[in-house]
């Protein structure tokens, strides 16, 4: 009998536990099914935010990053951005330039006209990292032949209430052999790393892309003088040729940096003569590919000096003119409660557009539109930028206004030119002021 009552027991025993297990088993089901929900959703809405976030016309970075870094020193926050920038960090522009936008310069292919002016990538650190934003040419430098540590800090300042920027760096760099040894490295690693995926061989992808190593994108090298050279020599400018130029797209010749004292080419027009012609003549010395050469100039020049460079770059084939570089002068009706514009240095930004401006058009008629322009000097809007090539720029250059605005200007602009051309080419436009 107590058998049979173990062996009932038992039985129950057992009934009891399988319908607990049964029970159990009903209960974990939905349990995993809102794990897998959960797990779903966290992935879909991450992957969601991660696009965003890294997406160049993404808001955040004009409201909420930008006006974060701005609170920081303005050295200190453009190297932050460098650095950003350098490691992959900074947003990414993943959409097709317009075809209006298209544009031929020195026989090279541009998916848009927006450059991005020297000064920011002082040492060629981040060269993709800007291509990315969505840049159709990205100039380096200023680089001198040997390093220089520039003038002491404090020496960024910004004006924000003229959303202006003043500088006296003095031409900070690493050196021509430091940035030619990074930007040769960066050519050749890109090279390879299409040849893997292409199947071609590095050489004959060599031999027929660009010096950014992008189909549609130019790499401009910017070249100084050394603050130890004398204000006549022209040799720092034919030395850095000779170490960057086999790897730039076009090389610009910087004669106008206002924070250096010795440099007197662009004051100083025999100066400025034997500089052209020397870096001239050195570029077809070169034995295989030869650069463009541009000249960058200031905006203080009056009309008769402005008049002698156009001749000069006319009579020695200067393939291209950036107009202009930074001012010492303050620009009437600058709002600048804080008195920042006090302080010594270049001026850039949104007060130095009408001299600039003014330049550009004055340099294209002045070259009859032979020679192409580069426009610069506080454009931050598609319209500013639709006004330059109106006065005849084929390209133009932005700096500044990212400071203010953050690393999604260069879409911004490009995203209003679109509107704004209603279905014309930018080339068609180029100097449309000067036919008028």
């Amino acid at each position: 009998m107590f058998r049979i009552c173990a062996r009932t027991g038992g039985l129950r025993a057992l009934h009891g536990a399988a319908a607990s297990r049964g029970f159990g088993t009903k209960a974990a089901a939905p349990s995993r099914l809102r794990n897998v929900v959960w797990a779903t959703s966290v992935a879909v809405l991450g992957g969601l935010g991660y696009v965003y976030v890294t997406d160049t016309r993404a808001g955040v970075h004009k409201y909420v990053a930008t006006p974060l870094i701005r609170l920081m020193d303005p050295e200190d926050a453009h190297n932050l951005s460098i650095w950003c920038l350098k490691h992959g960090l900074g947003p990414v522009d993943r959409t097709d330039d317009a075809d209006v936008l298209n544009i031929e310069l020195w026989g090279k292919q541009m998916s848009n006209p927006v450059g991005l002016a020297a000064g920011f990538d002082k040492n060629g650190e981040a060269v993709d990292g800007l291509f990315n934003l969505g840049f159709g040419a990205v100039e380096v430098g200023s680089i001198t032949p040997h390093e220089q540590a520039g003038n002491p800090r404090p020496r960024l300042f910004r004006v924000d209430e003229s959303r202006a920027v003043i500088n006296r760096m003095g031409l900070n760099n690493d050196g021509a052999q430091v940035c030619g040894d990074r930007i040769k490295s960066r050519f050749w690693r890109m090279l390879a790393a299409q040849s893997r995926r292409q199947g071609e061989t590095v050489a004959s992808l060599a031999a027929g892309v660009n010096r950014s190593a992008r189909a549609d994108r130019l790499l401009g090298v910017n070249v100084s003088k050394s603050k130890a050279s004398a204000p006549e020599s022209y040799s720092d400018y034919v030395d850095g040729l000779n170490e960057l130029g086999a790897y730039a797209d076009y090389v610009v010749i910087n004669v106008s940096c206002p924070n250096v004292k010795n440099i007197r080419a662009g004051a100083d027009v025999a100066v400025l003569e034997s500089t052209i012609a020397a870096v001239v003549r050195a570029r077809n010395q070169m034995p295989d590919y030869r650069p463009p050469i541009v000249l960058k100039i200031g905006p203080d020049n009056d009309r008769d000096q402005r008049r002698l460079i156009a001749q000069l770059a006319i009579d020695y084939r200067v393939d291209g003119i950036i107009a202009t570089n930074t001012t010492l002068s303050r620009p009437h009706g600058m709002d600048d409660p804080n008195e920042v514009a006090l302080q010594t240095g270049g001026l850039s930004g949104e007060p130095l557009r009408k001299m600039a401006l003014e330049t550009t058009r004055d340099m294209y008629r002045l070259t009859k539109g032979r020679i192409p322009i580069i426009g610069c000097g506080g454009i931050s809007t598609a319209e500013d930028a639709l006004q330059f090539a109106k006065a005849g720029a084929s390209m133009v250059q932005i700096y500044s206004s990212m400071t203010y605005d953050g690393p999604g200007k260069v879409c911004e602009i490009k995203d209003g030119l679109v509107d704004l051309l209603k279905g014309r080419k930018w080339s068609d436009i180029v100097g449309e002021d000067a036919r008028s």
